[in-house]
């Protein structure tokens, strides 16, 4: 019921409304609904970032709702997250009943299914496979448990199955489920080494976590069917138990090698832990330290995104500390625990993981204490007083969590105007918050996206914010042609091949993850590390004369009024020299809110104040002269009206009101001569390079003439 608040909340707020439904909320989520389209109607053939995309489980599941249900797509990627995260009080319930326990997992349910951090990660619109990464290791937790339990060698193959399947639900969860599948193996060592059959389920384990060089989704299918298998030989065929720990060693040694268990663990937590990226001596600026999800937090907002409160995550550690002394089987729940922690050095999205296991530790706590006292009545109300207590907080957060849709109406509406006048296999070029978005209404390809957001973001932040028209055009050119070049050659090369498919992909890194950029390493790495010179290149770019490959399809600059708040985290990728990773210059580029005016003096929000009358603007104390003023306003007919005044010529600083936005820009003079802010902000384009095609007072859109 706490899930439909939102939809309810936005129903009728026809901005978020797109064919009659509401939109989604999750970015990454349109990525999904585009290999839907590629899987069922074979859309998006010529987009690099769908070459495998229907072998993901939501894309199959997703697809499958299409054709059994009679509902839209745009309604399945609604509802489908609501229903999917909400079975996470099966593995809750299924574990309080190991222990005979069944209130307890009934109010742990509740508590854990509306928990701030899961809710927001799994609400009505977050489309995405969010919606597996917490819901499945908690089946896997429990089998795991009750393997334990029992000592039952089927339900380890129950949980060898969910391991085995995970993947292809949350491609992401590999360090997650490598590592609470060796908790469970040293576990089972440990307290049960004396046993002769004990290798028979660290065997099953560890075959559950080797990688197959096998097309998805037979890998999974081989895979699932080989640990059935091993099972019935297990249990119909007599091994010594010294053959059998050499088994267990070589799965082991096969695992960690062909695996790649600690370096995949390692990788995970060190690409959330760095800011920068160092690739055949050329540095780039990581992505990770400027996604709010990724970013260190205090200690407060990580309790609340657990449970709600900070009273609420210290009740859960004690509970859960007592938990594991009274049943020793919650240390192989630790993997999701550390994972949790892990979120104050790595960012709010790892809190999800520990969710459901703070829930059931809180909880537990209360039932502890409530056994002190005599009167079962007052021990059953002081509980359901505690666990509504601790619950409050999470309900509120869930009726104001009022989250706006990814995009506008009107921004969707621009987008599938594009969509009318481009070709599939063209390009539109913008940050890549927005690729996914491009991808399912323009029908068009990007150069970086929402997983493929590496190095090859230098491209797109040097594009918006240099000042050289030549330099944009000629560089959008040159990259896009560049990345479809190799694209091309690797669809020649493995059209049948699939495991070589997957080797080239990661040797080109034409797409992978978000992993090293194809475009960036083809332009700016040579092969003698002594020749790299990428600022030559750069300068080169500017010039008329510079020979550009041949044009095989149209290009276009997508620059969406939403850039705007957050153009100066754009600006940082390309504001660093590729040969020493130092930044260029500094960038001043602040979009802010008048408060107050008092004679001539405009005090805006974030300790700005402008002095219309000595054109001088102060920064936290520091006052800068003004050269240009000027006065922005949106007119009916989509074009952009200017009023401009120059305050002193040697001004290192330019100010703009959006009128039409009630916002005032405050920018160095560089940053003002921008691609984006003369093209969106003030609607001026070289007219030899561009075409304006799309405007509105949202997004302008541009193609490229060359």
């Amino acid at each position: 019921m706490a899930r439909m608040i939102w939809i309810w909340q936005m129903q009728d707020s026809s901005q978020y409304i797109w064919n009659n439904e509401l939109m989604i909320t999750s970015g990454d989520g349109y990525t999904w609904a585009a290999g839907v389209e590629n899987y069922l109607y074979g859309l998006h053939e010529n987009n690099p970032g769908i070459r495998d995309i229907w072998s993901y489980g939501i894309v199959w599941l997703t697809a499958l709702l299409m054709k059994i249900t009679p509902f839209s797509l745009d309604t399945i990627i609604l509802y489908m997250p609501t229903i999917i995260s909400s079975l996470i009080v099966i593995p809750i319930i299924l574990i309080a009943k190991l222990y005979h326990h069944s209130m307890w997992g009934f109010l742990s349910a509740l508590l854990g299914s509306v928990a701030w951090s899961y809710y927001n990660r799994t609400m009505a619109g977050y489309y995405d496979t969010d919606m597996f990464s917490v819901m499945v290791p908690m089946f896997i937790l429990y089998f795991l448990m009750k393997s334990t339990i029992e000592l039952n060698l089927k339900e380890l193959l129950y949980a060898g199955i969910v391991i085995a399947i995970y993947p292809f639900l949350y491609d992401q969860g590999q360090s997650i489920i490598y590592t609470m599948g060796l908790v469970y193996a040293f576990y089972m060592l440990f307290y049960y080494h004396e046993k002769k059959n004990i290798y028979h389920f660290i065997i099953i384990i560890f075959i559950s976590l080797l990688p197959l060089p096998i097309e998805a989704p037979y890998n999974y299918i081989f895979k699932v069917l080989g640990l059935i298998i091993v099972y019935f030989i297990l249990k119909k065929v007599s091994i010594k138990k010294v053959t059998l720990m050499i088994i267990s060693g070589i799965f082991l040694v096969i695992l960690i090698y062909f695996g790649n268990v600690f370096g995949i663990i390692l990788h995970k937590v060190m690409s959330y832990l760095s800011s920068g990226v160092k690739v055949d001596g050329l540095h780039f600026y990581g992505v990770h330290q400027t996604i709010k999800e990724g970013r260190q937090v205090a200690f407060e907002m990580f309790a609340n995104r657990i449970l709600g409160s900070s009273i609420g995550v210290l009740i859960s550690l004690i509970g859960y500390i007592v938990l594991v002394f009274k049943h020793r089987e919650f240390i192989l729940a630790l993997p999701l625990v550390g994972i949790g922690i892990f979120a104050l050095f790595g960012g709010l999205r790892f809190t999800i993981y520990v969710v459901p296991i703070a829930a059931m530790s809180a909880v537990y706590l209360f039932f502890i204490i409530g056994d002190y006292f005599q009167d079962k009545k007052i021990k059953y109300l002081f509980i359901l007083f505690a666990t509504t207590a601790i619950t409050y907080p999470n309900i509120q957060h869930i009726i104001k969590h009022k989250v706006p849709t990814i995009l506008h109406q009107k921004e969707v509406n621009d987008l599938v105007k594009l969509s009318k006048i481009a070709d599939t296999k063209d390009y539109t070029l913008s940050w890549w918050d927005y690729g996914y978005p491009i991808w399912y209404y323009s029908k068009t390809s990007t150069i970086i996206d929402g997983g493929k957001h590496a190095n090859d973001n230098f491209i797109i932040s040097t594009i918006m914010q240099t000042s050289s028209s030549q330099l944009a055009a000629n560089l959008s050119r040159l990259s896009v042609e560049t990345y479809a070049d190799l694209y091309s050659k690797y669809r020649k090369k493995n059209s049948s091949n699939v495991e070589k498919k997957l080797t080239i992909l990661e040797k080109d890194n034409i797409y992978y993850k978000g992993s090293k950029g194809a475009i960036t390493k083809k332009l700016f790495i040579n092969k003698k590390k002594t020749d790299m010179n990428p600022n030559l290149l750069l300068n080169e770019l500017e010039s008329e004369s510079f020979n550009l490959p041949k044009k095989s399809r149209d290009i276009y600059l997508y620059l969406p009024y939403r850039m705007l708040r957050i153009f100066s985290t754009i600006a940082i990728f390309g504001n660093i020299d590729l040969a020493t990773g130092k930044e260029k210059r500094k960038i001043t580029f602040i979009h802010t809110r008048k408060v107050s005016e008092i004679d001539g003096k405009i005090v805006l929000r974030k300790d700005i104040v402008l002095d219309t009358k000595s054109g001088e603007v102060t920064i936290k104390n520091e006052i800068k002269k003004i050269r240009n003023f000027i006065t922005t306003e949106n007119t009916k007919s989509a074009n952009i009206k200017l009023n401009s005044k120059m305050y002193h010529i040697d001004g290192g600083y330019s100010v703009i009101y959006m009128k039409s936005y009630k916002k005032y820009v405050v920018m160095d003079t560089e940053i003002f001569n921008s691609m984006y802010v003369q093209m969106f902000i003030l609607g001026k384009y070289d007219k030899e390079l561009f075409d304006l095609v799309v405007s509105s007072e949202y997004s302008r859109i541009y193609k490229l003439k060359k």
